[in-house]
């Protein structure tokens, strides 16, 4: 069972991958708020229905304010991701979005006060030389799509920590539900009030049509799906690993199907942002007891893969960014 759930995290991490040249395309098509807005409410409403009686039996307003304020902030980041993804390519947007790993312990610090690690440390300063690596031209400047995706990592990562911070008190699954649809209304309000949706003869092309229904199914329904079974067997350590690949699977199928041109500089530059992720996430964080409950907070409903956590853990690597 152990080595099957680790093929599907695999698969997830590569459905994640390809899904970075899909967006490419999709956003060469309809705007980035349209897009993300069609997307999240066709993902929270397949959701809906499938979490139905957890969301029922869990509908309070203590929820209700957790999947506004999560929306709000997955929404902020995926559009400043999929903005930025319009100026640069598949391949540098997937890793530079993945930088949030090392973000995470560093956010954590600065909204609970819970110092990194010296292995946080070091992971963030070979992430930033991996980072300069990819983002920075011969001027010695960055460009806007690559500065927009390394805000967007900054976002990504405010979301994990108060995703770990509320975890205790919530179901995540019925949370990741609400996430959905208040971005997806989100994405709809500001499409129709600022961007141009394209005519209905080009939003029922085939090719839109599949990758909006990749997106949408595959993306943020299947995928998801896989990682939440095979967390409940794999190891935490391990299961961050393998998705770690979804960076390099983004890198690899840009290459491929996007004609990326892989250089000396930027595969440099991809192989210390994933060493960084590597040790950030799967390095034994013992000097930083992250899960530390305080004092009169009772424990909530929780995914099944959210059990109680070990020292060794860090925040975010249970549940992973909805895609």
């Amino acid at each position: 069972m152990v080595g099957f759930c680790k093929l599907l995290i695999l698969a997830a991490a590569l459905i994640w991958g390809f899904g970075f040249v899909v967006m490419k395309d999709t956003v060469a098509v309809i705007p980035p708020a349209w897009l993300l807005g069609i997307r999240f409410t066709a993902t929270g409403l397949i959701l809906t229905v499938v979490f139905l009686k957890r969301m029922r039996a869990t509908f309070t307003r203590e929820y209700l304010l957790f999947g506004v304020v999560l929306g709000i902030m997955l929404f902020l980041a995926f559009w400043v991701q999929t903005i930025g993804l319009v100026s640069t390519t598949p391949g540098k947007n997937a890793f530079l979005t993945a930088s949030y790993v090392v973000l995470v312990p560093f956010i954590y610090w600065i909204v609970l006060r819970r110092r990194p690690t010296a292995y946080n440390i070091v992971a963030a300063a070979i992430c930033i030389v991996g980072i300069g690596f990819v983002s920075l031209q011969e001027s010695l400047t960055i460009g806007p799509g690559e500065a927009l995706t390394i805000l967007s990592a900054v976002f990504f990562g405010v979301h994990i920590v108060f995703v770990s911070k509320w975890s205790d008190r919530c179901d995540v699954l019925v949370l990741t539900v609400y996430q959905f649809l208040v971005a997806g209304v989100c994405g709809l309000a500001i499409g129709a009030g600022f961007e141009t949706l394209p005519p209905s003869s080009v939003l029922g092309e085939t090719s839109f049509l599949f990758n909006m229904g990749y997106l949408i199914i595959f993306s943020s329904c299947l995928a998801l799906a896989f990682q939440n079974f095979a967390l409940k067997y794999v190891p935490p350590a391990q299961a961050a690993l393998f998705l770690s690949t979804e960076a390099v699977f983004g890198a690899l199928f840009s290459v491929l199907l996007h004609g990326e041109v892989l250089t000396l500089r930027l595969v440099t530059g991809f192989c210390l942002i994933l060493v960084a992720i590597v040790v950030s996430e799967t390095f034994p964080l013992k000097e930083a007891p992250w899960h530390k409950r305080p004092k009169g907070l009772q424990k909530g409903p929780r995914m099944a893969q959210e059990a109680e956590p070990t020292q060794e853990e860090a925040p975010g690597r249970h549940g992973r960014r909805p895609r």
